[in-house]
């Protein structure tokens, strides 16, 4: 399968094609359906003979090719303009592949779209391709797709979540003038997906209530099923939250699929070089070192402990707390007493045979580094953040 993708140097463009170079050499293995020959990549600096040849060898095409902020209202036409020579050269090949129409819910030109510039040239883009269909019996799909958002979204254009996202990476201002505005957000990797879908000729289809798509197995649009409403002061506080974790090591919850995972993917994506790496606070002594890497807001806390030659750390229980210790490297005894009784269990591990030892509530615990010449490197999990206006930490040799 030959695949043409105009607008392949824009957001959508460049995600997509980067996804279908994955497909097409055999680094995702997801889709085993789609069989990709070749990716003709046509952008501004593409000629025209380059489109009429590629046009004659598509098998599929995304024409993402659009204008989203002229200079000049005029400029949108743009919009449709394009998608006519586009068109043409279809025609002229007998070309009848199928045509994906990256579209916007301004086409709807309902409520506040109804006298947008954008909108008006995108419906006209629509109406041109919905009649090509009609004219060719070509497959046509076209979508309206909501705010856009992911890595690669540039920022201070068309996207207020991509500005959000730099400025607040970079300790820049933002300004939000009303918080409680609503946003659909349609985030890349979902819209991809949905592209795929199109190519193995599963794309979903709709009509639209507004500016709201309805699912409909007959209806004349095409959507991405996957969307996230939230209110600006919503992202802004997410954001926030991420640009602070370096200082509190809390990692907010981020469940599969969420608004959360995939926003906070986003934001990572604008860190300036000098935010990838941060440094963390070693608490060091005689004895070693113990640092604390993450804390998550329902799933306890991570560490690394580093016991020097000899020494033994610990020899404390807890009422409820309980935690793993894993050796990454050296030679340690750990051992664990029940309070109230005289017998110890014992575990001797080793970074040669990684194993996770769970520190039982009730018991007192060590860890004995038996090597006289190196580290001990463990890394614990305890099942809450450690609170020190309640320890839940008792002082007790094994």
């Amino acid at each position: 399968m030959n695949i043409l993708v105009t607008g392949a140097k824009g957001f959508v463009g460049r995600n997509l094609v980067e996804n279908l170079k994955n497909i097409r050499d055999g680094k995702n293995r997801t889709r085993p359906n789609i069989k990709i020959d070749e990716i003709y990549e046509y952008d501004l600096d593409s000629t025209a003979e380059e489109l009429d040849r590629w046009c004659a060898e598509a098998d599929f095409v995304f024409n993402l090719a659009g204008v989203n902020r002229p200079k000049d209202p005029s400029e949108f036409a743009g919009n449709y303009g394009f998608a006519g020579e586009l068109l043409e050269n279809l025609k002229k090949h007998g070309n009848k592949c199928p045509v994906m129409l990256s579209s916007s819910i301004q086409a709807t030109l309902a409520g506040r779209f109804g006298k947008s510039e954008y909108g008006l040239s995108k419906k006209a883009g629509e109406d041109m391709f919905f009649d090509y269909a009609a004219e060719t019996g070509a497959k046509v799909l076209v979508y309206r797709f909501p705010n856009l958002a992911g890595k690669w979204v540039r920022p201070n254009y068309n996207s207020a979540v991509g500005t959000f996202c730099n400025n607040i990476a970079n300790d820049l201002p933002i300004t939000v003038n009303d918080p409680s505005v609503e946003l659909e957000l349609l985030f890349i990797d979902d819209l991809v997906d949905e592209m795929f879908d199109a190519i193995e000729g599963k794309e979903h289809h709709c009509e639209f209530d507004g500016v709201d798509a309805v699912a409909d197995e007959k209806g004349r649009y095409c959507y991405a099923p996957v969307t996230h409403k939230v209110t600006l002061g919503y992202i802004v506080e997410c954001l926030n939250k991420f640009h602070d974790q370096p200082n509190t090591l809390i990692m907010p919850a981020i469940p599969d699929g969420s608004f959360e995972k995939k926003l906070y993917s986003m934001y990572l994506s604008y860190l300036p070089k000098e935010k990838v790496a941060f440094d963390l606070k070693m608490n060091i002594d005689d004895r070693g070192s113990f640092t604390e890497l993450l804390k998550t807001v329902d799933h306890g806390q991570f560490s690394v402990n580093i016991s020097k030659p000899g020494i033994t750390k610990g020899q404390h229980w807890h009422n409820s707390k309980w935690e793993f210790f894993i050796v990454v490297s050296g030679h340690g005894l750990i051992q664990e007493r029940k309070i109230g009784s005289d017998e110890v269990i014992e575990f001797e591990v080793s970074g040669d045979k990684i194993q996770a030892v769970h520190m039982l509530p009730g018991y007192t615990h060590n860890i004995i580094n038996l090597s006289e010449t190196e580290n001990l490197v463990t890394l614990m999990w305890a099942n809450e953040i450690f609170d020190p206006n309640k320890p839940d930490t008792f002082f007790e040799p094994v």
